[in-house]
């Protein structure tokens, strides 16, 4: 379905970018890289706690010897 965006060349991508900033101002999109950047580090987060959780369940069963 997205296979275009694997036929994006470099300037290309910097015409995107612009006509973002023209659109959205500089300053909304600082906004919305922040804003991404801090709900990449939250799924992280998620992720290593879920990860953790895992390891540390599998190592509360008793030992049947």
């Amino acid at each position: 379905m997205f296979d275009f965006i694997k036929n994006i060349s470099s300037t290309e991508l910097i015409i995107l970018v612009l006509i973002l900033v023209i659109l959205f101002g500089a300053k909304a999109m600082v906004g919305l890289g922040r804003t991404s950047g801090e709900a990449v580090k939250g799924l992280k987060k998620v992720k290593r706690e879920f990860t953790e959780a895992l390891e540390d369940d599998g190592n509360d069963k008793p030992n049947n010897n």
